[in-house]
């Protein structure tokens, strides 16, 4: 006998549960506690099963029989429902587990390790602001070209093509990670090839010409500005690394009894350390703030705390106000300088400024060079280029053309 909503409202638990039938294999089990659950008894494959259908009263009498109906269904059609649930359910659960901003942060975390900070920092971002609204939920394998496409495109109509092009190769990345972990067929982002318009590729800006090098050191050294910002520029031609590990020098990394500044790994873009033998301006720069910062962490500490390095803007901004501008001269023309001054005026050894510089430098052998490789030669050379720096100041300007022994002072 079919049930009444009065009926199964009225029902008192006892002392152990008991069953309302409303027939076709649905019943309400009532437990001793009061609670209520909808069942399906049912038989598939000569077996005796039972179907969880719902708890009442958050399911009714009526979604209770629509539930019956659709499972009876499914046994007429030879599929057995409670199996169907658990492979529906599985299949969520999957679809979730590989959803392209699972799989996305299961990549940004397996390989940061080999990023520098900063530039996981950056793709963070660009996944965070411009992917992951319009493609992370959805599971990686079913993301069409067409989908990857309206976001780039998306990107490219506010006007950052570039930032576009990083968004299809960070995208790229993680479909062939999808791939070797048998979460997607192929990378898709091969499809969009030539889908964006070329970026106009702008080189930063540096003074590479002697004689205007010279007096950019001379405005350095006229700098009225803070004095660690000051002290800071003095020793960016000095050391050629990169802006952002300069502000990020540490003074536990610097040795001057041994004369080197060890960075670390962790902070390099090559992600390996990075040995910088030290001259004798070098060094006297470090001796100069050393009675200022010497007692925090970083040499270049913050104006407004010491507990963080100097911002990332603050060469550039200290350029700006010596005279140059975003055109003329930035923090990294620095190596620019060294790379071109250092090769073809002063016919310094190519390898070893660009071992000096961080790059990916190969023995004859294809082997990576390692850190202290070619360390007396390179102590040699960041002498000869302080002293050459120093003349360069002083207005005697000493080209030694590259292959020549001719000079002017």
């Amino acid at each position: 006998m079919a049930l009444t909503a009065i009926e199964i409202k009225a029902a008192k638990p006892i002392d152990k549960p008991f069953k309302l039938s409303d027939g076709g294999g649905l019943f309400l089990l009532v437990q001793p506690n009061g609670s209520k659950y909808w069942r399906l008894a049912y038989r598939f494959a000569g077996k005796q099963k039972t179907l969880a259908v719902g708890v009442y009263p958050d399911v009714s009498l009526l979604d209770a029989r629509e539930r019956r109906t659709k499972a009876r269904k499914m046994l007429v059609d030879g599929i057995d429902p409670g199996e169907n649930r658990k492979a529906s359910k599985a299949a969520g659960v999957t679809r979730a587990a590989n959803s392209f901003e699972v799989v996305a942060r299961e990549w940004l975390e397996k390989f940061s390790a080999k990023k520098a900070a900063s530039t996981m920092e950056k793709t963070r971002f660009i996944l965070r602001r411009d992917v992951f609204p319009w493609l992370g939920a959805m599971p990686i394998a079913e993301i069409k070209p067409h989908d990857l496409l309206a976001v780039l495109q998306r990107i490219e109509g506010r006007g950052a093509l570039e930032t576009a092009h990083r968004a299809k190769q960070y995208a790229g990345q993680i479909f062939r990670y999808a791939v070797g972990t048998q979460r997607a067929e192929r990378d898709i982002s091969q499809d969009l090839k030539g889908a964006l318009p070329t970026p106009n590729v702008t080189h930063r800006a540096a003074i590479t010409d002697p004689v205007k090098f010279g007096g950019l050191l001379r405005g350095i050294d006229a700098f009225a500005g803070t004095f660690t910002v000051k002290c800071a520029l003095k020793l960016a031609p000095l050391i050629f690394v990169r802006p952002g590990e300069l502000r990020k020098t540490e003074w536990a990394w610097v040795d001057m009894d041994a004369a080197t500044i060890c960075y670390p790994a962790s902070v390099m873009k090559m992600r390996e350390d990075h040995i910088v033998p030290l001259s004798q301006q070098a060094l006297e720069v470090l001796s100069e703030i050393y009675p200022l910062t010497g007692r925090g962490r970083y040499v270049f500490p913050s104006i407004r705390t010491g507990e963080q390095s100097m911002s990332e803007a603050a060469i550039n901004a200290a350029l700006r106000r010596i005279g140059y501008d975003k055109t003329e001269m930035t923090g990294h023309g620095f190596r620019a300088a060294v790379r071109t001054i250092g090769d073809e005026v002063l016919g310094l050894r190519v390898e070893l400024i660009e071992h000096q510089l961080a790059h990916a430098v190969k023995d004859p052998n294809g082997r990576a060079y390692n850190r202290t490789a070619h360390l007396p030669e390179r102590r040699k050379m960041m002498q000869q280029w302080a002293d050459y720096l120093d003349k360069l100041q002083a207005g005697a300007e000493i080209i030694q053309l590259h292959g020549s022994n001719q000079g002017k002072a």
